[in-house]
């Protein structure tokens, strides 16, 4: 009988415990639905999204020429072609060898197209801004970081001992420091080393300190890619006769970013995202322009609607990088199986 009873309350409980359950569910539901009709509701009828749709070229394209505006609009719509041939191109072996190379060949277009020269008219970087300029200092920094990454995490394992503290003591030191203060020293520090007459502008500025920062934290994601590799693949590529530096091209290198693939998207989408500290800097970026047009008079007081745009385009790209990332990993994956 006692048996009987202990059942019955342990069923009890169950349910008891399942009800409850529902209860906080539906609730939570019933909270998200409401907010959201709302958040809609808000968006239609009572939201003036004047300041987003007559200001779109701006936020495109900052301050840049009107009647040059074809360029970085070119070199937008090359930029989506090909991530649109990554998706959804045929796979021939041709295409799968040329993207890479495409992909690299896109930051000089758009320093092409930008800046000017050879048969266009130059543009000074201060013109720069908008989409464009944080797609440009995204793609420069990643450019210029991973090869810097990749030889600061061979050299953190590197028998030489003075090369790997060197690059201990960089990597160290530059995750231990907040990434606006590195900002901070490109745009106000770099100067004051170049020699009389020398100066770099504040683009460049720019790239060279998240090229600095990110390299860094490049260099441990590659390092633990290069752990992940067992020791037995360099032991029988000593035996079949490879020396060090074809070890690290064909066996270390490839295998080390299939591995850090993930952690390096990660860092890719973060530094999209951390271009907008440059609005702190004066370089009018996406959320640059944001904050200019709020200056404005005309526009004062729609923080909500602006911001709201920023963090939509802010999401529509991240999300696009990671889904670029996530079918490149599984090519990566069905060509190594």
């Amino acid at each position: 009988m006692r048996l009987i009873f202990r059942a019955l309350r342990s069923i009890q409980k169950i349910f008891s415990l399942q009800y409850l359950n529902l209860i906080i569910t539906l609730v939570i539901l019933l909270v998200i639905s409401l907010s959201f009709i709302s958040l809609l509701n808000w968006m239609i009828f009572s939201a003036n999204w004047e300041v987003v749709t007559f200001n779109l070229p701006l936020y495109a394209f900052g301050s840049f020429p009107a009647d040059q505006r074809w360029r970085p609009t070119l070199w937008i719509l090359t930029l989506l072609s090909l991530s649109v041939l990554t998706l959804f191109g045929p796979d021939w072996r041709g295409i799968r060898k040329a993207l890479p190379l495409a992909w690299i060949t896109t930051v000089p277009l758009g320093l092409y197209l930008l800046s000017g020269g050879f048969g266009l008219s130059r543009v000074m970087s201060r013109h720069w801004g908008g989409l464009s300029l944080t797609i440009l200092l995204t793609g420069c920094s990643l450019l210029f970081a991973l090869p810097l990454g990749i030889s600061l995490a061979l050299g953190r394992q590197s028998k030489l001992p003075l090369v790997k503290k060197l690059s201990s003591i960089y990597i160290d030191s530059m995750r231990a420091v907040p990434l606006i203060a590195v900002l901070f020293f490109g745009q106000l520090l770099i100067p004051l080393f170049l020699p009389m007459g020398v100066e770099v502008n504040r683009v460049w500025r720019a790239i060279f300190a998240f090229t600095l920062f990110v390299s860094a934290y490049i260099a441990e994601d590659i390092r633990g890619g290069f752990q992940a590799i067992p020791r037995t693949q360099m032991e029988a590529a000593e035996t079949l006769g490879l020396n060090q530096f074809q070890i690290i091209r064909f066996i270390l290198i490839p295998q080390a970013l299939r591995i850090a693939l993930p952690a390096l998207t990660n860092q890719a989408i973060g530094l999209f995202q951390n271009t907008s500290l440059m609005a702190i800097l004066g370089l009018v970026e996406l959320l640059g322009v944001g904050r200019s047009l709020l200056a404005n008079p005309e526009f004062i007081g729609q923080y909500i609607e602006v911001y709201l745009w920023l963090a939509s385009v802010y999401w529509l790209f991240c999300t696009f990088m990671a889904v670029l990332s996530k079918h490149l990993e599984q090519r990566m994956t069905i060509q190594k199986s």
